[in-house]
């Protein structure tokens, strides 16, 4: 079962309902010193709300939990809100509500508009949610397309439970891959100029059209780019022929850092100019395409700034200072296996420089500094393993881990007519988060990201996503809200009278469903939350638009007696509020046509 905090509209039902239940103690026993506890049960079968106030009280009574919650059944008071009360599994009691108890939902989402199925779960506590943290080398990808859908679901669900959160994007400006991007687009501008003709273009270098754009600007912004070959050859200590040097798959990373190297030597100061363009560049667009997709971020935390802060080589001291480090050939290591970690980390190599792991403590040392309540990291599943070694350092660092969670987000494989697409950040051979954008739209591809749990692959089908009929979820849900408008419309009476109108027509089989459904939908929000599963929230969509649609088919909307006819619209028009509700949490439209 899931506790479920209610909405304030649903807080006099559930007190009244708490009433009866107390009066029904007070026949048994001395009631408790709180009202009983009130969950709604995940499935429809185990009633509209239960109580396992009968588990709290049978020590007290020294009787079999069961016997307890016979008696309780037994000694509630007649109410016009229960249908009836079911005795289920060790002594829980299922409470089953009156069809006008079960309409009043109606009202109270017309009431309450978007505000519905909102809770105060969260109580204003702080939550950071860091996702997609892409290293801005290149265009974001479909892979990083779902963790962009993910983490901002996930955000709003957050915001939806009552929490306050802040959305941060980690730029990973600091380490070899931006020396590699700014090198690349480096040799690109000097092949474009006519320079390069003995020394290939590296294959671990990033080869996308996007370098060949950044190289043929960079021309036109920087003075003294442009060194001749024999310049290259000789900082690089490789001899110059006419015929072309071949870099073996052995010695390709070692070149690679020779690269470096030679670039930081022979242009100056025009390399740290080079390397601040590069990754402005490549963070312009990333936020652009993100805002395109409808993701936004409070933040974008620079790691650069956690070296020139301080912050790195502070919290690295503070890890020697309590005992957690050692040195072992010349290098730094963290007994992160002290802390639960399968290995020792090292922190900083022998060269003097930290490693990417230094950096992350700093971070992370950092979101528990500023006050977080919960963390948040969304990582991506190739990052399983780093989990451990993280939270060793908070452990050490005296943080209680417990604050963090991280949800994985697998991997995706993209598919056109039963082909799968390559991806590869370096080959440039990869499908961008806007070229799917482009092909199915942004509405398809946010729906399509989240229709699976988070830490299973997915498999994106682009040709479901652009189809227009039942097995596409997002065609099916959006088309239940614009069919619920064109009613409306047709129907062109005033939606206030509405919030007000008898409901007690709704008794046709559909609507009794779709009634549940309704009631279900604060519950249903909260675990989405507290499980950071917007998948949920998609197939409670895709299940609410199905009831509607086969409601549509049955029911002749706008035929009958104006009380009927009243009852209905105020349905429609709550299907639609939840409707347009969810799919905003999912960053999906809601068109009024289609």
């Amino acid at each position: 079962m899931s506790s479920s905090p209610l909405t304030t509209s649903e807080e006099s039902l559930e007190a009244r309902l708490c009433a009866l239940l107390t009066a029904a103690v007070q026949k048994i026993s001395s009631p408790p010193t709180l009202p009983p506890v009130l969950e709604r049960p995940r499935q429809s079968t185990h009633g509209d709300f239960a109580s396992p106030v009968a588990l709290q009280l049978a020590k007290g009574l020294r009787q079999p939990p069961r016997e307890v919650a016979a008696q309780l059944i037994a000694a509630l008071p007649s109410s016009s809100l229960i249908d009836r009360v079911e005795l289920a599994g060790p002594g829980f009691i299922n409470i089953f509500l009156t069809a006008q108890a079960r309409q009043e939902v109606v009202h109270e989402i017309l009431r309450h508009g978007p505000i519905f199925g909102s809770s105060q779960k969260g109580s204003g506590r702080r939550v950071q949610v860091e996702f997609v943290s892409s290293n801005p080398t290149g265009p974001l990808h479909v892979g990083h397309g779902r963790g962009a859908a993910y983490g901002a679901s996930v955000a709003n669900l957050l915001c939806k439970a009552g929490y306050q959160v802040q959305r941060e994007y980690y730029v990973n400006d600091a380490g070899r891959q931006m020396d590699i991007l700014t090198v690349s687009t480096w040799l690109r501008a000097l092949q474009q100029s006519g320079k390069l003709k003995s020394l290939p273009f590296p294959n671990n270098g990033y080869q996308g059209n996007y370098v060949e754009t950044m190289a043929r600007e960079t021309a036109q912004r920087f003075s003294g780019l442009v060194v001749s070959e024999e310049s290259l050859l000789s900082t690089l200590r490789l001899p110059h022929t006419d015929d072309l040097i071949v870099i073996s798959p052995e010695e390709e990373e070692h070149h690679m850092d020779a690269l470096i190297a030679a670039a930081k030597e022979l242009l100056g100061p025009t390399y740290l100019a080079l390397h601040h363009f590069v990754l402005t560049e490549q963070l312009d667009d990333c936020r652009e395409d993100l805002e395109e997709f409808g993701v936004i971020f409070d933040e974008w935390f620079s790691e650069q700034s956690l070296f020139d802060s301080g912050a790195v080589a502070l919290v690295v001291s503070r890890l020697e200072n309590a005992g957690h480090l050692y040195t072992e050939k010349g290098a730094r290591w963290f007994r992160s296996s002290a802390f639960g970690d399968e290995k020792d980390r090292v922190v900083q190599r022998e060269n003097g420089l930290y490693t990417y792991f230094a950096s992350d403590i700093a971070y992370h040392a950092g979101k528990f500094e500023r006050g977080y309540d919960l963390i948040v990291d969304i990582w991506g599943a190739d990052h399983h393993g780093y989990i451990p070694r993280v939270r060793a350092a908070l452990k050490a660092l005296g943080y209680d881990d417990s604050r963090l969670s991280v949800p994985l987000v697998q991997f995706v494989s993209l598919f056109r007519q039963g082909e799968k697409a390559q991806m590869s950040t370096r080959k440039g051979q990869f499908v961008t988060l806007r070229e799917l954008r482009t092909e199915v739209g942004r509405d398809a591809a946010r729906l399509f990201y989240i229709l699976r749990k988070s830490d299973q692959h997915l498999d994106f089908d682009l040709d479901l996503a652009t189809s227009q009929s039942q097995d596409n979820p997002v065609y099916y849900i959006q088309y239940a809200h614009a069919r619920i408008q064109r009613v409306l419309e047709r129907w062109g009476g005033d939606p206030g009278i509405l919030v007000n109108s008898a409901l007690h027509p709704l008794i046709h089989e559909e609507e009794t469903r779709i009634l549940q459904i309704l009631y279900a939908y604060p519950a249903l929000l909260e675990q989405a939350a507290a499980d950071f599963a917007p998948h949920l929230v998609a197939f409670y969509l895709r299940d609410l638009s199905a009831e509607f649609h086969a409601y549509y088919n049955q029911v002749p909307f706008l035929e009958g007696e104006p009380v009927q006819i009243h009852a209905r619209m105020a349905l429609l028009s709550a299907i639609g509020i939840v409707v347009r509700d969810g799919l905003s949490l999912l960053g999906v439209s809601a068109p009024d046509r289609m």
